[in-house]
């Protein structure tokens, strides 16, 4: 009897053990994603501002209180029109006085050149007097130029974008009173980090991004380059001209990319799929190491040259224990079948966001490698909590040990059935 029931236990400890290799040791699961033609992009990220191609600051010459300020916020404005006076009382006082002293002057000067004529003043004395006068005129004139600085006039034809300051207040050389200009047509001035200006050239498309226009396509064009770039902040500035359809405002910032390198129909895998220069394929439910050649690199995307078909089923993200041969059970299988046979479903149009940070190379990529949903009437994905999981799988093992154990002691109860 008692060898019966060590019999017994060590067909349940058997059979458990089995059990739980089988629950420890089964394939691991991996998630994958399909190989897939999109467009893939590099750019240039930089930061910008929106400005018209042609407009000018007007700023004050001295530093004088306004007494005159125009209401002409984005009003059209002549060349040459007034848009504000400064009080030019002590200049005008100067005018005042250098005029008295030319009008005595030339009295001066004409009764000088009756003497002349009579022999009582030398031609030297009245060379001298004629030589006062001329100063005098170039004081003169001097100290108009001083008034008419006060003066301050439209420098050229267009709008009034913006006026700062009001009447009363003291404004001088670093203040700036108006911003004039056509407002057509706009660009956008980009600061773009010295590393990457070498990649950067005329005509170049680019992908603008502000907060205002979320949903909306921003594009521009390269059109000049500063050949001088700023040593302290280690960036140049770059010019990209606007369409003339383009919602942006003067004045607002924009997030820049700038298209350097593009495929527009690159086989491409998610980034984080490669892993030393090759993916892992899934075939069946075995992996296979496959060698791959990196083309146009995307912040998300990356172009796979040579190894990798269409539609392959590729290790997303890659796992460093998956080797060459690995078992493995595949994630989402259902949806992973649904995009492969609908291909046209697996990703979304375009990347309305080529990955923004800082100043720096960045990369925009096409359509996003993601599982496309299942259709109507697919297959339920087989994954289940892990807590589920669990339980489901101690059931059977409790039942398998359970079933191991009644046979043993049927047999032993029941000669006949040996």
């Amino acid at each position: 009897m008692r060898w019966r029931t060590v019999s017994l236990a060590v067909l349940a400890v058997g059979a458990a053990a089995g059990g739980t290799a089988w629950y420890f040791f089964r394939a691991p699961v991996v998630t994958v994603t399909l190989a897939t033609y999109a467009p893939v992009s590099e750019v240039v990220y930089g930061t910008g501002i929106v400005e018209p191609v042609r407009w000018a600051k007007v700023v004050p010459f001295t530093r004088r209180r306004i007494v005159e300020l125009c209401r002409c916020e984005g009003q059209t404005v002549r060349q040459g029109q007034i848009l504000a006076r400064q009080d030019d009382g002590e200049e005008q006082a100067a005018l005042n006085e250098l005029n008295a002293r030319l009008e005595q002057l030339e009295r001066d000067l004409d009764r000088s050149n009756k003497d002349v004529d009579r022999g009582t003043v030398t031609k030297q004395q009245n060379e001298q007097v004629k030589t006062q006068v001329r100063e005098l005129n170039f004081r003169i004139s001097a100290q108009k130029e001083r008034l008419a600085a006060l003066v301050l006039k439209s420098p050229l034809d267009g709008m009034v974008l913006r006026r700062d300051g009001e009447v009363g207040e003291i404004a001088g050389p670093t203040d700036v009173l108006f911003w004039v200009g056509p407002p057509t047509p706009m660009q956008v001035v980009a600061e773009i980090n010295e590393e990457e200006i070498p990649k950067i050239a005329l005509g170049q498309k680019a992908y603008l991004r502000n907060e205002a226009f979320q949903d909306q396509s921003l594009t521009a064009k390269v059109s000049a380059i500063t050949p001088k770039g700023n040593p302290e902040s280690k960036t140049f500035r770059v010019y990209l001209l606007l369409p003339r359809d383009t919602p942006l405002r003067i004045g607002m910032t924009t997030e820049v990319n700038i298209v350097y390198r593009e495929n527009p129909d690159a086989l491409v895998v998610p980034t984080e799929a490669i892993s030393n220069n090759a993916v892992s394929i899934v075939n069946g439910d075995h992996t296979s190491r496959v060698r791959v050649a990196l083309g146009v690199r995307g912040s998300r995307l990356v172009e796979v040259i040579g190894g990798v078909r269409e539609g392959a089923m590729v290790v997303s993200p890659a796992r460093p224990d998956i080797t060459e041969g690995s078992s493995v059970r595949i994630d989402l299988l259902p949806d992973i079948i649904v995009a492969r046979a609908q291909p046209s479903e697996v990703a979304d149009a375009k990347s309305s966001r080529p990955n923004l940070g800082g100043t720096r190379s960045t990369v925009a990529d096409g359509p996003a490698l993601t599982s496309a949903p299942p259709s109507p009437g697919a297959p339920d994905a087989v994954d289940l909590p892990a807590a589920e999981v669990d339980q489901a799988i101690s059931a059977a093992l409790s039942a398998r040990v359970l079933s191991i154990v009644n046979d043993a002691r049927r047999k032993l109860d029941d000669p006949s059935a040996k």
